[in-house]
């Protein structure tokens, strides 16, 4: 061979291997980068040309599907009673994404990408089909749902409601809400109006308040405070504690005093059981007190304070559902101590956490990690992954369980009796805390259980500034959702 053939040669076997090099490098190392650069509509294109996943209600209900449309990017999102699930299903849309609830959480599984979805993907390559994203099966019961959303009747707040034998998340609304259909429009500059119009509205519709807003919990907190003293073994429930008309906050001259005289006790004391019943303010924040800052801070990270809490979907699946974390002060000065044991101060949490106090107490002491997802079935509906109970932490013996129980249960015949249900009792605990710029506000609290010695399910309502107490506000709307429950 000449000089001049093996420089051609060497040069086309250079030229081999940078296209070899090329190619590896834009298909394997930045295939990602360049599918998620925003510039390639390509990706837009391949995206929304396959029919995405459906997420579907505990009854095969459909929430959210790809319907096909005669347009460049033939299917389009819809959702089934859009404001009803929007906390559940987020919003799928061409400007923005996948967004907020499932459709973020199982972002993977439902456009068909998910690494469980190998096969899928292998047969689609060779056969020529589409690739089918997976179903999302979720624990969502569509009856408690509407009727959770029924009885809050527009009103700013929230309503979750658990089974407590596993965690299964059976409604989860927030209101305000809005409607992901009008996001999920192809037209480009409809739906980034609609996103717009949404995201400057002053109650904050898209704001999930079932996981995402902190509220002061007020009463309902005490249920927490009655665990740790029950739990150190030095009170039970009919201990007589110290109460009164009235209660000088440590170090100040601020006086803390009862919604109602029955609070208050006897010369000064009160059996723990009609403290927690008639909700005294008093006989609670000397307890608090009593028992202290760490014993309180130790038996609310126990339910959950503190940390966040993941109630759906995984890194692989995308972006988790997460609960934001809910708050007990550490190292409170004794004053605010005091206030923090009554729920109010710097005790903040979300819905979804005070469901799960609840759910302890109806589960025996042992509460469940709470999910939203039941299973996930690949297009031709064979089975890909099944949640399966677990349990989150055990916060309390089953002995002090069951004297919660049955002090939840004087809650309800000594002061509550619109929350009793007709053949079922009620387990339950109240709570208004004071909010807004010179207490001229309230968020009325209600959580509980039902049927109180074989609970189906754990409820918790907050109804965000009302000027009546949780009883009143929050109360109607938990026995409502039990009701339905129930039937």
């Amino acid at each position: 061979m000449n000089k001049a053939l093996r420089q051609l040669f060497t040069a086309v076997i250079a030229l081999f291997v940078v296209l070899g090099l090329s190619s590896t490098t834009i298909m394997g190392i930045r295939a990602n980068a360049l599918n998620n650069d925003p510039r390639n509509t390509r990706a837009l294109y391949a995206e929304y040309g396959a029919p995405r996943g459906s997420i579907l209600a505990s009854d095969g209900t459909i929430l959210a599907q790809s319907d096909p449309i005669n347009d460049t990017f033939q299917y389009q999102r819809a959702y089934t009673s859009g404001p009803l699930y929007a906390p559940v299903t987020g919003y799928y849309s061409i400007t923005n994404g996948s967004d907020r609830g499932i459709e973020n959480s199982r972002n993977r599984l439902l456009s068909g990408q998910a690494d469980s979805l190998w096969f899928d993907k292998i047969r689609a390559l060779f056969t020529g089909a589409q690739n089918k994203g997976a179903s999302i099966e979720t624990s969502i019961s569509p009856k408690l749902q509407e009727a959770a959303y029924q009885a809050l009747g527009g009103q700013s707040g929230s309503v979750v409601a658990i089974e407590p034998s596993t965690g299964r998340i059976l409604a989860m609304v927030s209101t305000p809400s809005y409607d992901p259909n009008t996001l999920a429009t192809h037209d480009t500059n409809a739906a980034v109006q609609a996103y717009n119009d949404i995201a400057h509205q002053e109650d904050n519709p898209m704001l999930n308040r079932a996981t995402s807003q902190l509220y002061p919990p007020g009463s309902t907190f005490k249920v927490i405070v009655a665990a740790a003293a029950l739990e150190s073994g030095k009170y039970h429930a009919d201990s007589q504690i110290p109460a009164g008309a009235a209660y000088t906050l440590p170090g100040t001259s601020v006086n803390l005093t009862n919604a109602t005289a029955a609070g208050n006790g006897y010369s000064g004391k009160i059996a723990m059981q009609d403290a927690l019943a008639y909700s005294s303010n008093t006989a609670f924040a000397q307890l608090g007190v009593s028992l202290g800052g760490q014993s309180l801070a130790d038996q609310a990270k126990k339910f959950g304070y503190g940390s966040t809490i993941t109630i759906d979907g995984t890194d692989s699946t995308g972006q988790p559902m997460k609960a934001t974390a809910s708050k007990f002060p550490a190292d409170a000065t004794p004053d605010k101590l005091a206030q923090a044991s009554i729920g109010q101060g710097d005790t903040l949490n979300t819905p979804l956490q005070n469901a799960m106090v609840a759910a302890a107490v109806a589960n025996g002491g042992k509460l469940m990690q709470p999910t939203l997802v039941d299973r996930v079935r690949s297009s031709d509906l064979s089975v890909l992954s099944e949640a399966s109970p677990s349990v989150y932490s055990e916060p309390f013996s089953e002995d002090t369980a069951k004297a919660l129980t049955a002090m939840m249960e004087a809650v309800v015949t000594k002061d509550s009796p619109n929350l009793q249900i007709p053949g079922a009792q009620v387990a339950a605990k109240t709570g208004t805390a004071q909010i807004g710029v010179g207490n001229t506000a309230n968020d009325g609290w209600t959580i509980g259980f039902a049927p109180a010695q074989q609970p189906k399910i754990a409820v918790a309502v907050v109804v965000h500034s009302t000027n009546t107490f949780g009883a009143a506000s929050a109360g109607p709307i938990m026995k409502r959702v039990m009701q339905e429950a129930l039937k």
